[in-house]
Formats: C-alpha cells, structure tokens, sequence
C-alpha cells in the first residue's frame, strides 16, 4: 500500500493506493493532524509515501513522516514518466507536472489539455509524445472575488453561487457574480478553443476544487477527475519504485 500528500495552499489532500487503484481520500487541516492520524495508527502496510507541495517549510514535517514510512519528495529532479520540456523547472508548481503525468496516464499517446481549477485556475498541455510544454495560470474563483474586494473601497466580498447563470447582473452582487463566474467561465472557454486550434482532437480533462462549478457549466467533451493530481503523484512513485 502506498500513501501520496499533496500540499496545496489551502488544504492537504492525501490518499491510499493499491498499485493503480485509489482506495480512500483524506483532507486534512494541517501537518500534525497528518501524523496524529488513523494512518499510522491502524497498522495499515503502508510500505512507501510521495510527498509533493506548494508552499515552503515542510523539512520538519518530512522528518516526522520519514520516521513513518519511506519518503519521497516530489522535486524537480524527481525522474517522471514524461519529458518535461518546460523552460524554468525549478519554478514549476508540483501539483501542475503531477496533473500532466496523471493526465498522460488517463489518455496515454495523445494531446491533453487538463484544467486545475482551485487556489489558481491552471492549463497545462501535454503533447502525445509524452512531453510536458507548459500551460497558464490565472486566478482561480475566490482569488477574484477577494480581488474585488481587497482593492476597491465599496466593493462587498462575495462568495461562489453555484446556482448564478445570468450575463447581466442587476445588482452590485449580481454584477461581481456575472463579472467573476461568467468571465471564468468565458476564459476557459477561450482556452480551449485556442488549444483546438493547435490540436483538434485535443482530450480535456479538469480537476481542482472547483471542478464541479466548471464541470457542468463547460459544453465541450470534458472529463472530470477530482482525483487527478493524486493518481499523477501514484504513478510518479510507481515509476521511481520500479527505478530504484
């Protein structure tokens, strides 16, 4: 049994594999909530453990877990099941190459385009020889509804309403609503037709969470994995298993 953590900026995501079989999703509020956890406590085989983050400062916690379980940390120079043709890797974000890899592993021998919808709104394209290019980063949702407000004096902070579907707004809320979830909305759109224009037979895939907010609201062919990064990660540890 193997264990993968994801780190992101809000939250940290964690699951238990089998191999390529995912068999439970846990989220957890911070690192010491992680250690003091049933994993560790239900002698659970766990033999091997990935861990990929965001955010700086995680030595402390890798020496707890590494006390645990075998440890490896996602880095740059971590050996990948792709090419990674991206420019400036030592800036890559981990969570965008294990969505590039998880995407590679779902649609294997084609072009990709997989969307992480969450903190930031992330494109990444995977070509089908296997080689990561690179992508965008924009804002995600609640990143432009506190923009709003953070930078304007009169402005209220507004939250997702997953029910809103008007263009015009008719009100000062309506109008952030329309401006925030209809102007997403319309950027990803205009992604992917761009995206089409240099591979028509292009799979999309999205995650993230705010996967469900685009996932219906999107009329392309989409496939939606809000496990995506996490079975990126998997089969990244797989790969340097089978490596080592």
């Amino acid at each position: 049994m193997q264990l993968v953590i994801d780190i992101g900026n809000t939250r940290i995501k964690a699951a238990l594999f089998q191999k390529d079989q995912l068999l439970e999703f846990l989220v957890f509020k911070d690192y010491r909530e992680v250690l003091e956890s049933a994993l560790f406590k239900n002698n659970q085989p766990i033999k091997n453990c990935i861990v990929a983050s965001v955010v700086d400062d995680i030595d402390a916690f890798i020496d707890e877990l590494a006390k645990k379980v075998n440890v490896l940390v996602f880095t740059s120079e971590t050996p990948l099941p792709i090419k990674n043709l991206y420019k400036t890797i030592s800036t890559l974000g981990s969570d965008r190459l294990a969505a590039a890899v998880g995407g590679e592993f779902l649609f294997p021998g084609q072009d990709i385009l997989i969307i992480d919808a969450g903190t930031c709104i992330k494109y990444n394209f995977v070509n089908e020889n296997k080689e990561y290019i690179g992508g965008a980063i924009s804002p995600g949702l609640q990143m432009r509804f506190k923009a709003l407000n953070t930078f304007t004096s009169r402005l209220p902070l507004v939250e997702v309403d997953l029910n809103f579907d008007s263009l015009i707004g008719v009100d000062t809320k309506g109008s952030i609503l329309s401006g925030v979830e209809m102007g997403a909305i319309a950027e990803v759109k205009g992604f992917i037709d761009e995206y089409k224009l240099i591979s028509p037979n292009l799979k999309l895939l999205i995650t993230g969470g705010d996967v469900n907010f685009f996932e219906k609201r999107l009329k392309n062919s989409i496939f939606a994995d809000s496990y995506l990064i996490l079975k990126g990660l998997n089969r990244i540890l797989n790969y340097n298993i089978k490596e080592a």
